[in-house]
């Protein structure tokens, strides 16, 4: 335990607080002597401080496999992980059979064999399929990304897999069915925004994963059958402690769901679509106060008498542990103070469901004094964007969604006041989502000045290529005044009115930037130029209707390999500048989705690298370059 101690500070500093490696290479040599010394304690010599700067000592250092896989072992970074598996030859296969964990951003970037081959005790996996922009539907149906061909493989290594999360890829009843079967001591499924399957694939699920603790369905392109399915939990099934099926549409089976409830002692998450009503809520949370994270039905019974009402703020203020609180839908203002006696431990609220005014909007926050994360629709208007200035000091992550993204009357939503008495409240406020139809570039440099610890700023002015509506100047500053000022900035999405000189910014100062969304905005090609020379951790770059073409494209030729991926639509790059990138990076996957109505412009572009080579399962609409 002393060496494990010892070998863990040394681990700390090398690889420091980047998580990479602080010496180019590191050389294993024999360990006999440490054996001898551990069999034989006469032979134990007191241990010499080592410099770590100094890579001609660290070679000295000599411990068996086994305390370096231990240690390795309770390195839970993905990032640090692989990082130590570059280290030696002896640290790859000491990091290769100790990780049980696998995050994969790119079904495409590699394949399920070679998975396999490389790390022999995975349990649990984390899958990312279609590109980001399938969520504002511009990647067509049937685009790829099917599960099934890496549950094929998982069914013959890994039978011990126990958890699969799954965001945006394809996945039909029949693969639900083979992993409800194929993976005995299966405990934890999680669907992201994928599609192809049903409530039938569901009740697979519930039927034969006996150990099952959690099941997370959220915005799903799934095809709501029957409610049946949560009857097809075993009677004596207890194990769940996460249960969300929020973003179903249909009727459920409510006494099965109050049973189940009811038996799962551990259950600590449950979420439960628009379809339960308060009084059957109120029978829930009875059942269950040991609940943390709560999502609400409907908001909206036809009427609760007085003894109801008290049942159901009994049924909250019993519920101790209660921290995140979401759901509400159809919210009736009279019934939103029963909450008010479970708010004071919250630190997550999600009202984005539902469109509440800035009036009983205020006043539930006055009982929320810990919240760090808020989600919310525009309907709170500035006004409730001030009572979060001012009844949330703590606040760290702040989200407002149109209610309505097509209505253009300024007088619904927010502007930029309501985000300045934020920024003035919350000055700890890291992550922020704001959609609103008007910003000024002062605004911006205000909110940033109040907040300069932001890691994610994603403003969308929804209105493309709006000014600064007081000056009509574009926003460039607005973006400079972030970059310039945010330096731990890792995601970064614009709009409004752009220039190039907001990507000279960029380029020059978000040195930390890892994430660029980019809509409607540019001059030219040295925009996109900027910000490939300059922004050295950049790995997932997004734009669509904008203006660069194959000189922005190709000038980013020597960096496409070290991102994740590039995603560019309507924009103005050839076909034969697409063909130029594939045959001088052939490492990398350029994959065209053509629009029928031309022949000479690559409609939407999506580029990645990958260790697989082109796929083999490109729909006849998916050109391969």
């Amino acid at each position: 335990f002393g060496l494990l101690y010892y070998v863990s500070g040394w681990l700390e500093s090398f690889f420091g607080s980047s998580g990479a490696p602080k010496c180019p290479h590191f050389s294993p040599l024999s360990r006999l002597s440490f054996l001898e010394e551990e069999m034989n304690p006469s032979l134990k010599k007191p241990r010499e401080s080592v410099d770590l700067s100094n890579s001609s000592e660290l070679t000295q250092l000599a411990f068996p496999d086994e305390v370096l896989e231990k240690v390795l072992s309770l390195v839970q970074s993905h990032k640090d992980r692989n990082s130590a598996s570059l280290v030696c030859k002896d640290w790859y296969n000491a990091e290769r059979w100790t990780r049980t964990k696998l995050f994969i951003g790119n079904c495409y970037s590699v394949t399920p064999e070679i998975v396999a081959r490389r790390f022999p005790k995975i349990k649990s996996v984390t899958l990312k399929g279609k590109p980001r922009f399938s969520d504002f539907n511009l990647v067509p149906e049937n685009w790829g990304a099917d599960i099934q061909a890496w549950l094929d493989v998982f069914a013959k290594v890994y039978p011990f897999l126990e958890e699969l999360r799954l965001k945006r890829m394809a996945v039909s009843d029949e693969s639900l069915e083979f992993l409800a079967k194929s993976f005995l001591g299966f405990k934890a499924l999680s669907l992201l925004s994928c599609d192809g399957f049903s409530t039938d694939g569901i009740s697979s699920i519930a039927a034969h994963c006996k150990n099952l603790t959690e099941l997370d369905i959220q915005e799903n392109g799934m095809d709501d059958i029957c409610g049946s399915w949560l009857s097809c939990f075993p009677d004596d099934f207890t194990s769940l402690e996460v249960l969300n099926f929020a973003s179903m549409n249909t009727e459920i089976s409510k006494d099965a769901l109050e049973r189940l409830v009811g038996r799962c002692k551990s259950l600590r998450v449950l979420k439960v679509n628009k379809n339960v009503t308060l009084p059957q809520l109120q029978r829930l949370l009875v059942r269950a106060p040991q609940l943390m994270e709560l999502g609400t039905g409907c908001f909206l019974p036809d009427q609760l008498t007085s003894q109801q009402y008290a049942e159901l703020e009994s049924a909250f203020s019993n519920c101790k542990h209660l921290h995140s609180l979401s759901g509400f839908w159809e919210a009736n203002r009279r019934y939103l103070p029963s909450l008010y006696a479970a708010c004071a431990s919250l630190t997550f609220l999600n009202l984005s469901y539902e469109t509440i005014r800035s009036g009983e909007f205020s006043k539930l926050l006055a009982h929320c004094p810990n919240l760090r994360r808020l989600w919310v629709l525009d309907t709170v208007k500035d006004k409730g964007l001030e009572a979060v200035g001012t009844s949330c000091p703590l606040l760290e992550e702040l989200r407002v969604f149109p209610a309505d993204p097509f209505e253009e009357d300024m007088d619904h939503g927010v502007t930029e006041s309501g985000f300045v008495a934020v920024s003035a409240g919350c000055p700890k406020l890291q992550y922020v989502l704001y959609f609103c139809r008007q910003m000024t570039n002062a605004a911006v440099a205000t909110i940033v000045r109040n907040c300069p610890n932001f890691t994610h700023f994603r403003l969308c002015i929804m209105n493309p290529c709006q000014p600064d509506y007081l000056t009509n100047e574009p926003m460039d500053e607005a973006f400079g005044a972030v970059v310039k000022t945010c330096r731990k900035l890792q995601r970064l999405s614009v709009s409004g009115l752009l220039t190039d000189l907001t990507f000279e910014y960029i380029g020059k100062y978000a040195k930390n930037l890892e994430t660029l969304s980019v809509a409607f905005a540019g001059s030219s090609d040295w925009g996109m130029q900027c910000v490939l020379d300059g922004c050295s951790k950049l790995r997932k770059l997004e734009i669509r209707d904008s203006p660069f073409g194959n000189a922005a494209l190709l000038s980013g030729m020597g960096k496409y390999e070290s991102m994740r991926c590039l995603w560019m639509s309507a924009c103005r790059v050839t076909m034969n500048g697409c063909r130029i990138l594939a045959r001088e990076r052939p490492r990398l996957n350029v994959e065209v989705i053509k629009d029928e109505h031309s022949d000479d412009y690559a409609d939407k572009l999506y580029v990645y690298r990958s260790v697989a080579g082109p796929r083999r399962d490109a729909p006849p609409f998916v050109v391969t370059l």
